[in-house]
């Protein structure tokens, strides 16, 4: 049985549409990742689950039962807002209590339920605390706490470790999962972090402008992005330019700009029609040495940047095209292998290549985020 499902929702602020259309189903125990930018409907999915909105148009079912006019308190949903909506005359233990003492759990066994949900979220030594007392990334775990402690079988977390330092960060996204898992929660969780999401979710669901542009296993998503702004949302990943020069029965020679010319496997293309070609950063290799006549898709270009970023180092190389290209490698094979105005080729494997229809607005605007 679906725990929520929505059936062309719309939702409008004056003349901004923030959610279009939208239908979706999430499944019990089910835990979901929402992705977009600022503006892409969001927040708005998750208020209007919440029932603290109500849709302009369309329906939302909570268990089966249309919850349209169903306030907020009658939905057996918590809704952990971005900025944490706790009460300041309340100590920390009091402010998670608060839940379990509105279900009717007697006060001995709600503030056990809060200690234990503050020791989880490392906070158990600020019980006596008020929350004007604590820091942001702490106010951010009080909020935390007592959404998980309110009961609810629904959980709608709306950027719930944005303001976490990163290791507290990484150990509670494993532990956010774990015990919702346990518990039998359907989560729905808004963050901006692409890898936090892909970790800790079962589907990711990619908005935009207030409708769905992929929805969908992690790996799927990420390795078979619909579109060019899901595989510029979701990772890093290069992009070309280009039209097509000519084809076969086994794929297609693709023109880029000042001559360069790319082999793709794709056959779905007509000779003249322009196109995108998409590789990810970590697909994108770099190699020494000298180009021989058979080899294709080797492109030549000069090391302009490494940047380290502990397990990875990301090298930027300019192509002789004029191209910005970025390759991503594992420290441990990539630390100093190279040197800035270094002459290198950048391999880019058939297998690796995925190609779509050129944007009409153009490509700088489809990668466009805000």
């Amino acid at each position: 049985m679906p725990s929520i499902r929505l059936v062309n929702v719309t939702k409008k602020f004056g003349g901004i549409t923030a959610i279009k259309k939208l239908s979706l189903t999430i499944n019990d125990c089910e835990y979901v990742c929402v992705l977009g930018p600022s503006g892409s409907g969001k927040t708005t999915l998750l208020r209007l689950i919440a029932g603290i909105i109500k849709p302009d148009e369309g329906e939302i079912y909570i268990n089966n039962k249309l919850v349209n006019d169903v306030p907020p308190q009658e939905r057996n949903v918590a809704y952990v807002p971005q900025y944490y909506a706790l009460f300041p005359h309340l100590t920390v233990i009091d402010n998670v209590a608060f839940g379990p003492l509105s279900r009717g759990l007697r006060r001995e066994e709600a503030y056990k339920v809060g200690m234990h949900m503050l020791e989880m979220t490392r906070l158990a030594w600020r019980a006596e605390s008020l929350p004007y007392e604590l820091s942001g990334g702490m106010q951010q775990r009080l909020a935390l706490a007592r959404g998980l402690a309110c009961g609810a079988k629904i959980l709608l977390l709306d950027e719930p470790l944005g303001a976490l330092d990163a290791r507290l960060r990484v150990e509670l996204r494993f532990r956010l999962r774990e015990i919702a898992k346990e518990n039998g929660l359907t989560v729905i969780h808004v963050t901006h972090d692409q890898e936090e999401a892909i970790v800790v979710a079962d589907r990711l669901i990619v908005l935009r402008g207030g409708e769905i542009q992929q929805e969908g296993p992690p790996s799927q998503v990420y390795n078979e992005p619909k579109n060019i702004f899901v595989a510029h949302f979701v990772g890093g990943a290069n992009f070309f330019e280009g039209f097509i020069a000519e084809t076969d029965p086994h794929g297609s020679w693709v023109q880029l700009r000042n001559g360069f010319i790319l082999r793709v496997n794709e056959t779905r293309w007509k000779v003249g029609e322009k196109i995108v070609i998409m590789i990810r950063e970590e697909k994108t290799e770099i190699i020494k040495g000298i180009k021989r006549r058979e080899d294709i898709n080797l492109l030549p270009g000069t090391i302009k940047e490494a940047s380290f970023l502990g397990d990875f180092v990301i090298y930027g190389i300019l192509l002789d095209n004029g191209d910005n290209v970025n390759s991503k490698m594992p420290t441990l094979l990539g630390i100093g292998k190279f040197k800035i105005g270094e002459r290198v080729y950048v391999r880019l494997r058939t297998e690796y290549l995925r190609a779509y229809p050129y944007p009409p607005q153009g490509l700088y605007q489809e990668l466009k985020v805000m």
